[in-house]
């Protein structure tokens, strides 16, 4: 049996916690994982997200990525 790596987002409000909403769809890759953030962080901003950070297998894989405000666009 292969087992793949599981990519994924977490989400921080506006006070640093990490939301239980917006939840993030697994992926297989980093690459996927990145590009999807890039297509959707727009929306994750509507919806309250301040940072995201790309978690692997459980640990943090990158450095948290903000995410500019609708009052910042």
């Amino acid at each position: 049996m292969v087992v793949r790596p599981q990519w994924e987002w977490q989400f921080d409000g506006a006070d640093g916690l990490v939301l239980d909403r917006p939840v993030s769809p697994v992926f297989t890759t980093q690459f996927d994982a990145e590009s999807w953030l890039g297509e959707h962080w727009r929306s994750l901003a509507a919806a309250g997200v301040e940072a995201a950070r790309l978690v692997n297998e459980g640990r943090q894989a990158t450095a948290t990525v903000p995410l500019p405000s609708a009052a910042g666009r």
